[in-house]
């Protein structure tokens, strides 16, 4: 590998917060015990965050952000990858405390580190980045705990950001009857495009009202909204449904009642993929590159840039712009 190489890094030196892409050396980057040259990574909300001063998500100065990465194994000191490996690194604290995945090399341990699964290529792999992987994680736990396309619509929030987009595509691969909810009017197109069976306007889901028990719906929901929509949410689920809730972009309270879950058996489903376990990890990714693949995932990508271009794209994410998502071609 090179002596030295770029990277987007992050500082804040005296109050003076930087993002440039500079020349950094491996000694640069955290610990682990497999190198990567990383090829393609994604923009995440949470790299949005990392990007701002107010961000609250670098514990420490000078960072490299990026919490996806998907590259070929340059070297290793574990046994399970070898030289030569395409891969896959999500997650954990990768892009948070760890060095992450802007940059021509990543240094993560073997632990965090998904082989790529047949059927899938790096680029697409980054396509579908965290976010496609938390829509593959709500859709599981969503059939684990009964919901089946027989049982009615499955409404999807938030449906033109990246896990909503996702939501939508892998739900009606799967046959499922999708509605996708977005405040975005000009999107219907998109999303009709990408599976949806009908498109709703938030104030559809929310209307500023939360009934303890309104009209039943949906039989489940992919959720990565959160606050007083995901109560209205639940309140709309059908007799024995399951909301899979993954963010909080609409606020952390969520002033529901005990209602939907004695009288109608509802389940609220906590979905975290930064810690999700490793033997269903790759299971997910499996799937993901089969059943749950989407037919056209270059519709998904809204731009792709460069590292150079990467800092002036950072920060648009967190102004809820963009419809899909930022590919960042590394190599």
């Amino acid at each position: 590998m090179e002596k030295d190489f770029r990277a987007v890094v992050v500082d804040n030196k005296d109050g003076n917060f930087t993002v440039e892409t500079k020349r950094v050396v491996l000694e640069d980057l955290s610990s682990g015990e497999v190198v990567i040259k990383v090829h393609y990574s994604g923009v995440n909300y949470k790299d949005g965050l990392a990007s701002t001063p107010d961000g609250k998500i670098v514990r420490s100065f000078p960072h490299i952000p990026g919490i996806d990465l998907a590259g070929i194994v340059v070297s290793s000191e574990d046994s399970r990858f070898k030289e030569g490996d395409p891969v896959i690194a999500t997650s954990y604290e990768i892009g948070v405390s760890h060095s992450g995945g802007y940059s021509e090399y990543a240094r993560v341990p073997a632990e965090w580190i998904v082989p790529l699964p047949a059927g899938l290529s790096l680029k697409e792999a980054m396509i579908i980045g965290t976010a496609g992987f938390t829509a593959a994680l709500s859709i599981q736990r969503l059939q684990d705990n009964g919901v089946k396309k027989e049982n009615g619509p499955v409404l999807v929030t938030g449906a033109t950001g990246g896990v909503g987009s996702f939501g939508v595509a892998m739900l009606s691969k799967l046959g499922f009857d999708v509605v996708a909810s977005s405040g975005k009017k000009e999107a219907a197109d998109y999303l009709t495009s990408i599976g949806a069976s009908s498109v709703i306007g938030r104030d559809e889901v929310y209307n500023g009202k939360v009934k303890a028990l309104d009209k039943q719906l949906w039989a489940g929901a992919v959720d990565p909204v959160g606050g007083e929509s995901l109560a209205a949410i639940i309140s709309k689920i059908t007799y024995g449904g399951s909301v899979a809730v993954s963010g909080l972009t609409g606020g952390g309270a969520v002033p529901t009642s005990v209602f939907p879950f004695i009288l109608r058996g509802v389940n609220l489903l906590g979905i975290d993929s930064v810690y999700c376990p490793m033997e269903i990890r790759q299971k997910l990714w499996e799937r993901i590159a089969t059943d749950l693949k989407p037919e056209d995932l270059t519709s998904f990508i809204h731009k792709e840039v460069s590292l150079q271009q990467l800092p002036e794209e950072l920060p648009t994410i967190l102004k809820g712009g963009i419809t899909g998502r930022i590919i960042v071609a590394v190599e």
